[in-house]
């Protein structure tokens, strides 16, 4: 059953989940038990980055790093200044002090990109929008397979016109943050199956479907839309080796407010379990990233220390409800099981 994209036993991948859920643990879990695993780049130094490849690369199976490919947004500094005054109670409620200034960056783009050029891994991927031509052009000729992650027929065409070798596919059931390469794009409900079809049918290149898998029904619905292989990365969160907060995985195990897509926390489209946060900021929240992620980024750790819930960013698919706790590699068996 090896996947002829990925080149895992299983066609199943653990996605990418950067800011601390996907650890080494987990990730090396889920290439045991025969699926695929992507290392998260997003947020990591190059030189974390450098160590997380060369431990992967002890497992003996293919693996992949996802890079977030940065936005050409111009930050609305007035909207920033106004949104920071908004939550600055939010943050006083937890003795954080919010930055004065907006913090822009490109997560170390071009770093960590030279680095994957010079010590490449087999497989990688961007979310966020796509890389020149040069570049998917550079890591492919250092053997590297490129994929980009896409929400639209559209984008799927400029992916492929962009020389890339497949598509991540991302429905509006995801977890985490839309790949949508347009911050500023409402994300409308649709099946991630659809999605998917509307793809392949634009685009001849092979497909890893991501959003909405909440079990083994998801799988065989996804894979017989036409993808190779199903990203999983919410039934992740409560494993024994995810490195989720305690006050994160909690509130996945308890919440039943269902989830939202919101720029509250970040100034891009997520999907989130709802709580206090989102009901009190989401119509307010500007277009933003990385800004704005910079710009909460301390109240929501020590909201996650704090163990409140109510100012934590909780990413989650749609079938969050279903995470269970337990080994990574049982998620994976119970996803493959009836295939």
């Amino acid at each position: 059953m090896t996947t002829t994209l990925l080149g895992s036993d299983l066609p199943i991948a653990a996605a990418p989940m950067a800011g601390g859920p996907t650890t080494a643990a987990l990730a090396s879990a889920a290439t045991r038990a025969g699926a695929f695993a992507f290392l998260p780049g997003g947020y990591l130094t190059p030189d974390r980055l450098a160590d997380d490849v060369a431990a992967a690369r002890a497992w003996g199976r293919p693996f992949g790093v996802n890079l977030f490919v940065p936005g050409p947004a111009a930050l609305d500094r007035d909207a920033f200044a106004a949104y920071a005054r908004r939550i600055a109670p939010e943050a006083a409620a937890l003795d954080v002090a919010l930055a004065a200034e907006p913090v822009e960056d490109d997560d170390r783009w071009a770093d960590k990109l030279r680095l994957l050029v010079e010590d490449p891994v087999p497989v990688v991927s961007f979310t966020f929008g796509l890389p020149s031509a040069a570049d998917v052009r550079a890591l492919r000729r250092a053997g590297t397979v490129v994929l980009a992650s896409v929400t639209t027929p559209e984008e799927a065409a400029a992916a492929r016109d962009g020389g890339v070798d497949g598509l991540v596919v991302q429905g509006p059931a995801a977890g985490g943050h839309s790949a949508t390469w347009d911050p500023d794009r409402r994300i409308a409900d649709a099946p991630t199956s659809a999605v998917v079809r509307a793809v392949t049918s634009a685009v001849g290149l092979p497909v890893v479907a991501a959003g909405g898998v909440d079990g083994p029904d998801a799988v065989r619905d996804l894979l017989a839309a036409g993808a190779e292989a199903v990203a999983v990365g919410t039934l992740l969160l409560r494993t024994d080796e995810s490195g989720a907060s305690a006050t994160y995985q909690a509130a996945l195990a308890t919440s039943d407010r269902g989830t939202v897509v919101t720029r509250a926390f970040t100034g891009r489209p997520a999907r989130a379990v709802r709580n206090g946060f989102v009901d009190r900021h989401d119509d307010a929240a500007p277009v933003g990233y990385p800004a704005v992620h910079h710009l909460t980024r301390d109240l929501r750790r020590r909201a996650a220390a704090a163990g409140d819930a109510e100012r934590l960013h909780l990413w989650a698919g749609t079938g969050y409800r279903q995470a269970t706790t337990g080994p990574t590699a049982d998620v994976v068996r119970a996803l493959t099981a009836t295939l």
